[in-house]
């Protein structure tokens, strides 16, 4: 039985207006799993950003994704079929800016790739978001990373976390260039387990949550342990398990 982890803050807002907020990243796997567990783990994680890959994308896939949000108290952001599987849930907390779903080049005979993006003000902070799921090729992949760096650029936001399933371990090329710009989450304050997948015996860490410099990460990790959330739901909601990141933003000037 998984001890009990230490709490991660709760989202607030401080006197500065600097926002506390909690994100969490996660495979889904196209709802083909125990919907109700699904819904079960994220609920308990109380987050303020969801940044979910393969989303449903065809047939009700809106519908699909919607219903997962109001089971876990959350709503659509963006992204879903319009971006290729990656979308962003998110609480009544955040105010919406923009959004943006992004298409990545087709290879031919590979899978579509793409970006759900968002703009959004949590308490005094703007913060970019951004989900990505990203090619099981390397050389696609690595090339993937410099484009989501890009487009996290190009959000015009001092502030910004983004997330996935990178389809590689910490010490590959992709993982490095991500960590070039950004800092990953899981190195700054590791919370909870490590290991992401396969979620019913997890043996590598391919999903991670990167912020950009000046967000200070309070814990991140695998919420295996965390209260509320079950070893059961975390094995049947999906075949990837989530990671969950608090985070401190400054208030935007």
């Amino acid at each position: 039985m998984a001890t009990s982890l230490p709490a991660l803050p709760n989202s607030r807002t401080e006197p500065d207006g600097s926002a506390v907020i909690r994100v969490l990243s996660y495979n889904i796997r196209s709802l083909r799993d125990d919907t109700d567990a699904l819904a079960r783990v994220i609920k308990a994680c109380a987050p303020d950003l969801v940044l979910l890959q393969e989303a449903p994308r065809f047939f009700r896939w809106r519908k699909k994704i919607t219903r997962l949000a109001r089971a876990a108290d959350l709503v659509l952001l963006s992204g879903g079929a319009t971006a290729a599987g990656p979308a962003l849930l998110c609480s009544l907390r955040a105010t919406v800016e923009r959004t943006e779903d992004v298409l990545l080049p087709l290879t031919p005979g590979r899978h579509r790739r793409g970006l759900a993006t968002a703009v959004v003000r949590i308490g005094g902070a703007r913060i970019g978001v951004l989900s990505s799921h990203l090619s099981l090729t390397p050389e696609e992949r690595h090339e993937q990373a410099g484009m989501l760096l890009d487009r996290l650029a190009g959000l015009g936001v001092p502030h910004a976390v983004a997330g996935g399933d990178l389809n590689e371990r910490p010490g590959g090329r992709t993982f490095r260039r991500l960590g070039e710009g950004l800092r990953d989450c899981w190195t700054a304050a590791p919370w909870g387990g490590e290991y992401t997948f396969p979620a019913t015996a997890p043996d590598r860490r391919i999903d991670a949550v990167f912020v950009t410099e000046g967000i200070k990460v309070l814990g991140c990790g695998v919420p295996s342990g965390l209260a509320g959330v079950a070893e059961d739901d975390l094995r049947a909601a999906t075949d990837h398990l989530p990671v969950l990141t608090a985070l401190r933003v400054p208030a935007t000037a």
